[in-house]
């Protein structure tokens, strides 16, 4: 059951019960990737509209951005507290221009993968001067291309053209406008349907570039240093929405509550199974593992250093430490405010 539908008396009690003080409910901002959101979001609506940020005293307005870049870009300028953003341009972001962002939270497992409506199209030399649908340029979908493809040496805008379509790649290969495109997995099955063609599988990022990190939750040092008990109980709701989320019997609520995703109840609830399954959001964990973000790190000057600057970590610049990179402290504490408030 949501804890939205206790009621008055209910939200009172479990307000009571949580140990911070708050007399009225504390604003605060996340962006999010895509337009429509990517499903990895759903942990946030669950968290809005499953009462969890309520419960911790939170007033949180969600803002879906073109892509996680800009969504991180909204922190710096302040536009927004927090983002769902991808590591890899995160990483090259704090690299290259010394940037104060940080992360709080992360989701590891990457589920990118390069599909393609014609399966005579189906290696990866088959995409050289052929459109590829991304979200921006430098955005997620446009690094994981470029993760992917250069394991037969093309590189996006040099010899793959891109467009830019946010998150709406998979029907754009619906109607008929592209080929190929960069997919999440809850992409396969709709696309599936709605085309009535098989979706042919090109490149995986589990297979091309194995053991990358995908996604973290980032704040900026400023916002962090005056917003850090907010930031706890931010991160406090997203434990407590992703144990919910993990019970199949809340998985048709949760895929209720993904309806900004753009998805149909029935795909959402399927998502949801698929990605529990998956395990995309952390469970009972930071999400922060450090093998992962230091491959991601050590391919994105890789990157930079064939392209000479152009993409990736720029030659000469000292690739972030994860230290740098990531403050556990926010959710050992939002981990230690969920148990004191049980």
């Amino acid at each position: 059951m949501a804890l939205r539908s206790f009621g008055a008396i209910g939200v009172m009690m479990l307000a009571s019960a949580v140990p911070v003080n708050v007399q009225a409910a504390d604003k605060f901002s996340i962006g999010l990737p895509g337009v429509p959101p990517v499903f990895i979001s759903a942990m946030v609506y669950t968290a809005k509209e499953g009462g969890f940020y309520e419960k911790y005293g939170l007033d949180v307005t969600v803002k879906p951005f073109n892509s996680g870049v800009g969504a991180a870009k909204a922190v710096l300028s302040g536009s927004v507290d927090a983002s769902m953003s991808p590591t890899a341009p995160v990483a090259r972001m704090i690299s290259n221009g010394n940037v104060p962002l940080i992360a709080v939270q992360g989701f590891e497992k990457p589920d990118w993968f390069l599909g393609s409506m014609d399966p005579s199209k189906s290696k990866c030399e088959d995409l050289k001067g052929q459109a590829v649908g991304v979200d921006s340029p430098h955005g997620a979908r446009w690094t994981q291309l470029q993760n992917m493809s250069r394991s037969c040496g093309l590189f996006p805008d040099k010899d793959i053209p891109t467009v830019n379509l946010s998150s709406n790649v998979g029907a754009a290969m619906v109607a008929g406008q592209l080929t190929f495109g960069v997919l999440h997995l809850d992409d396969i099955p709709v696309i599936e349907r709605e085309s009535g063609k098989k979706l042919t599988i090109v490149l995986e990022i589990e297979k091309t570039a194995p053991g990358t990190h995908y996604l973290s939750l980032v704040t900026n040092s400023k916002k962090l240093a005056a917003n850090r008990d907010k930031l706890v109980r931010v991160v406090a709701a997203h434990i407590e929405a992703i144990k919910f989320m993990y019970d199949p019997a809340n998985f048709k609520t949760v895929g209720g509550y993904a309806k900004p995703t753009g998805r149909k109840l029935e795909d959402a609830t399927a998502a949801v199974k698929v990605f529990t399954d998956f395990g995309y959001w952390p469970n009972g964990h930071s999400g922060l593992d450090q093998k992962r973000f230091e491959k991601t790190v050590k391919i994105q000057a890789i990157v930079g250093k064939k392209t000479k600057g152009k993409s990736g970590i720029k030659p000469g610049k000292t690739p972030v430490s994860y230290e740098q990179f990531a403050d556990l402290s926010i959710w050992n504490d939002a981990m230690a405010l969920v148990k004191k408030s049980k």
